[in-house]
């Protein structure tokens, strides 16, 4: 192990970290989740993480990063509302069980890759908007907090974009600090986190309109860009073995916080480029490394909570929303680009944005559906 190693392992933790926190808080505080058990999903979320990476990398020898699904917790802050928690936490074991079918079975994944890029794009986008959204109506809330951190966010996109979000972070604390409108940083408890255990509950129109659309975001938005990190750097992904041990972890961890775990993206790059190591063949050890600060900080899932809890709320909505920025700009652009599919996937966009629900089936759903209906009447024959 070399220290370039230690490095991107340990900063592709700090971006993970930094760019989702905030959203994973909003996903649970959606869910009605108290306190405590917000601190069992960072707990469950960083351990799943922590044994994911670690296993595969060691396993195939090659940098594998996994990660939670950031878009998945963004889609769970705008669908949870109102959902009791013993349902969604069904939701979530759904979502593990078709990761595994899809690693285990190759026709069920052919049968997901049929779902349209376009459509799936589009969905995406429209699960994000809200979230891109809040950027704007926090700026106008709290000024003086927000346009440092987005000035800093346009900044390091110009000349430092790995490090855009953990910059956001430091100098939103920075101005709110300033402004004494973050508390005593020692009433936050620093205390180990507890796992605490909701039984399941099964709901139809929970398992669909939640589970189903969970599945789908974090197959097209996580996965499938993971995939392509990884051979991008000249790896060949171990798909089907990812598949089945992030859906394993998620099936295991889903009654105590484990939504959904799945390949990483943007901090893979991080640990598989040359910035990771020389040699291609040792980068493994960079995810490693960021499996065991997972571990660490996830014990400490309790003072991550409590950090956001004492947090004002335009800069968590601010962070949040500047850390999903990319992901709707690359959603959209996806979406857009086909322009026999665009009207589709412009109907799809804005039946997710409305959060229409029907039968109980959410708005993503519907979405997907009105979208691959145009499509098919659109179709030549």
């Amino acid at each position: 192990m070399q220290v370039s190693h230690v490095i991107a392992g340990s900063i592709a933790v700090l971006v993970g970290y930094a760019g989702s926190a905030a959203i994973i808080f909003q996903a649970s505080a959606a869910a009605g989740a108290s306190p405590a058990q917000a601190a069992s999903w960072m707990l469950a979320l960083g351990l799943g993480c922590a044994f994911s990476s670690v296993y595969l990398s060691l396993r195939h020898r090659i940098p594998v990063l996994t990660a939670w699904s950031t878009p998945g917790a963004a889609l769970l802050a705008v669908s949870l509302p109102g959902i009791p928690l013993a349902e969604a936490t069904a939701a979530f074991l759904l979502c593990g069980a078709l990761l595994v079918l899809t690693g285990l079975t190759p026709w069920f994944a052919r049968l997901i890759r049929r779902v349209p890029d376009a459509l799936a794009n589009a969905m995406l986008a429209g699960v994000l908007f809200q979230f891109g959204l809040s950027v704007f109506t926090s700026l106008q809330l709290a000024p003086a907090v927000v346009a440092p951190m987005a000035l800093s966010y346009i900044a390091a996109r110009r000349w430092a974009p790995r490090m855009a979000i953990p910059l956001v972070l430091i100098v939103g604390l920075l101005v709110t600090i300033s402004r004494g409108q973050f508390p005593d940083f020692s009433a936050i408890p620093l205390t180990m986190a507890q796992p605490l255990f909701v039984m399941p509950e099964v709901n139809l129109s929970v398992l669909l309109g939640v589970g189903l659309p969970l599945f789908l975001v974090t197959m097209s938005s996580q996965n499938l860009p993971g995939i392509a990190v990884l051979r991008a750097a000249g790896y060949e992904p171990p798909v089907a073995s990812a598949l089945k041990v992030t859906g394993g972890a998620t099936l295991v961890l889903a009654p105590f916080g484990g939504f959904a775990f799945n390949l990483a993206a943007i901090t893979a790059a991080i640990c598989a480029n040359e910035e990771a190591g020389a040699d291609p063949k040792s980068r493994f050890w960079a995810p490693v490394v960021s499996g065991v600060a997972y571990a660490i900080l996830a014990l400490f899932g309790t003072t991550v909570i409590g950090f956001f809890l004492a947090a004002p709320t335009a800069f968590v909505a601010a962070l949040a929303g500047l850390a999903l920025l990319p992901v709707i700009a690359s959603s959209l652009t996806g979406a857009m680009a086909a322009p026999q599919s665009r009207e589709a996937a412009l109907v799809t966009f804005l039946t997710t944005v409305s959060g229409i629900s029907f039968f109980g089936v959410a708005a993503p759903v519907w979405g997907l559906l009105f979208g691959g209906l145009i499509l098919v009447l659109r179709k030549p024959t």
